[in-house]
């Protein structure tokens, strides 16, 4: 028979070598070590890169070649200071693409910053909070006037930077399982999305717009069957914001256009399926973007110019939904908005 080496005396001897270089090891069952102070992977503080409102989830593609919103946008003024989230090594502070980008190496992760005017220099080791450099226009998709576009990456896998957590301070370690972990993650995601639509809550004034051009137009004609607000969502049965309003329409009906505008985004989403965003200018004084979702399909592209009540598309039922419907939400200044106000 053959004899198996003893394991104990094994993990007992990679143990002490871990600790000898500074590592520690928590064996736990199941269990995950999450330091109350830490991000999620590997950071080891995190905190937001500038003051502003999220205006832009984190969108990430079905598939790794496909397009997506591999970030968030945080709104901002322009020339505000945009500071490093976590503590690390500048590794990249130039232009690329004709847009000012600063990379900051945390270990296991790294974080990226764009459009910015850099004040850093490539391996100049910084503190969370440091100064990288000021916020600069030309986002691209940006809703707002100017926008961070802020990034986590772990190789070459994308992540939620919203899942950073804000405060640095706590006690150093406890033990948890890993669908507490997920479901801390998913709240803090609903907090960053409800955060930015703070001003909007139940009894808002209706929003008059587009008066000049003949007036808000619904996308489609039926009722509203799930308002905007915090919800559990009938697919995952998380509880999170339902960030826009859904109309209960029948697959193949016409998407119009609610006022004239040009469309921002045409695109394939995990969650929304098929959407589309229409940035309507200044309406009224304040500037209005829209987007449709759970489409069947669209029949216009990016860039195109479009009319109030032309045909964008039909309903349909794509993404996580549940059947035929509408999803609408809408951007007023960069703030996301209850859809439902404007009239």
């Amino acid at each position: 028979m053959r004899r198996l080496f003893p394991l104990r005396p094994l993990v007992l001897l990679l143990c002490s070598l871990l600790a000898g270089t500074g590592l520690t090891v928590a064996l736990a069952g199941a269990a995950t070590a999450l330091p109350l102070a830490s991000g999620p992977e590997g950071v080891p503080a995190g905190a937001l890169p500038v003051t502003g409102p999220l205006v832009r989830p984190f969108e990430p593609p079905p598939e790794p070649w496909l397009a997506g919103h591999r970030g968030v946008d945080l709104d901002a003024e322009v020339g505000s200071p945009v500071l490093a989230a976590a503590a690390g090594t500048v590794t990249y502070a130039s232009t690329l693409a004709g847009r000012g980008v600063v990379v900051v190496d945390h270990g296991a992760t790294r974080t990226t910053y764009e459009p910015v005017q850099a004040t850093v220099r490539v391996g100049q080791v910084v503190a969370m909070g440091d100064v990288l450099g000021t916020l600069q226009t030309g986002h691209p998709g940006c809703v707002a006037a100017a926008c961070l576009h802020w990034g986590l990456r772990r190789g070459s896998e994308y992540l939620d930077p919203m899942l950073l957590p804000a405060l640095p301070t706590g006690p150093p370690t406890r033990l948890v399982g890993s669908e507490e972990v997920t479901a801390a993650r998913r709240e803090a995601q609903a907090r960053a999305i409800a955060a930015a639509a703070a001003a909007t809550g139940d009894g808002a004034a209706p929003l008059r717009v587009g008066s000049g051009q003949g007036g808000w137009l619904p996308p489609v004609s039926g009722p509203i069957t799930s308002p905007f607000g915090m919800r559990v969502h009938p697919v995952t049965g998380v509880r999170k914001l339902h960030d826009g309003v859904d109309y209960g329409a029948a697959c193949g009906v016409p998407i119009r256009a609610p006022l004239p505008g040009t469309v921002t985004e045409v695109v394939r989403h995990p969650a929304y399926g098929w959407r589309i965003l229409v940035d309507h200018g200044v309406v009224d004084g304040h500037r209005l973007v829209t987007s449709m979702n759970h489409a069947q399909g669209f029949s216009v592209s990016t860039g195109a110019t479009v009319q109030r009540g032309q045909v964008l598309g039909t309903v349909g039922s794509t993404g996580l939904s549940t059947g035929c419907h509408l999803h609408l939400m809408a951007w007023q200044d960069g703030t996301l908005i209850d859809p439902s106000r404007l009239s």
